[in-house]
């Protein structure tokens, strides 16, 4: 397929040239003034050839609005683009293609889909793109504002399936959990299949992610038992440390001498008072009286 690359086109000034035109006209004018009472025809050798060329130079003026675009064509040939905004004269014969080079979002529909691990879940995302090949857009693909939302929705689906929806440790990926670096990745991911298009990928960021509603309130209750197991280790690693600092620092002031079965029972009762969930309540031995 012959590859087309945008190229800049032969342009006037518009003022200049609708002076230009003025002037032939008044040209035209007098001539027909001049010679109207001598009712000889041969005015109309230079009458008509001038009317003429008047009339094929009008239809070559064109306006062009701030970031947009013009595109010419002549007899099926694509002979060159105009970016530059204000009034211009261009070939008149060409077909003038309208092209907008402003920024524009595309917002997908949510997309149902299973993760690198098969849970479903549903997920959109906004692309923000625009044109910076107005040859390509227009010759390249048949539409390109369809090319970009089937390419979008095409991308997002990949790249739902490479990532879990959420990692049990911090090491690992997440659409969840690096919702930056997923965005980047999606970005490079669409300007790849966009490029052909001509069009430039400024910014895409995930719009809505959640479990699919057949497994939501499974995966809540997941979601919360990975919580709960998490902090009871938070818990227990704290204690435990705070367990060896306290035996620790009896025996290096020799406030008490323990053995080893009053240090397990003192274990115990530390563990269990710091990692209780209810508040422990402490039993005060005051000795015996015998």
């Amino acid at each position: 397929m012959e590859t087309i690359t945008e190229k800049n086109a032969f342009k006037l000034n518009g003022y200049l040239m609708a002076v230009f035109v003025f002037l032939l006209a008044v040209i035209d004018a007098l001539v027909v003034i001049a010679n109207a009472d001598s009712g000889e025809p041969y005015f109309l050798i230079f009458f008509i050839p001038l009317l003429i060329v008047i009339v094929l130079l009008i239809p070559g003026f064109l306006v062009v609005q701030p970031n947009e675009s013009k595109v010419l064509i002549l007899f099926g040939k694509y002979i060159g683009t105009i970016r530059n905004s204000g009034f211009w004269w261009a070939n008149p014969l060409a077909i003038k293609r309208h092209v907008s080079l402003r920024i524009r979002n595309f917002n997908s529909e949510k997309i149902k889909v299973n993760d690198i691990h098969g849970n479903p879940i549903e997920i959109a995302a906004v692309i923000v793109w625009k044109v910076v090949d107005c040859a390509r857009a227009l010759f390249d693909v048949e539409s390109f504002e369809k090319f970009v939302e089937i390419q979008s929705e095409t991308a997002i689906r990949a790249l739902a399936t490479e990532y879990p929806y959420d990692s049990n440790d911090n090491e690992e990926e997440s659409l969840r959990g690096n919702t930056k670096e997923i965005s980047e990745n999606l970005r490079q991911q669409l300007q790849t299949r966009l490029e052909v298009a001509g069009v430039y990928v400024v910014e895409s960021r995930l719009s809505h992610l959640a479990y699919a509603q057949e497994i939501a309130q499974a995966m809540l209750r997941r979601q919360q038992a990975q919580a709960v197991v998490a902090a009871r280790q938070k818990i227990v690693e704290g204690a435990v440390g705070m367990v060896q600092m306290a035996l620790e620092a009896l025996n290096e002031k020799n406030i008490v001498n323990l053995d080893e079965e009053k240090k397990a029972a003192m274990v115990n009762n530390l563990l269990v008072a710091l990692v209780s969930e209810t508040q422990a309540s402490p039993v005060i031995n005051t000795g015996t009286l015998y």
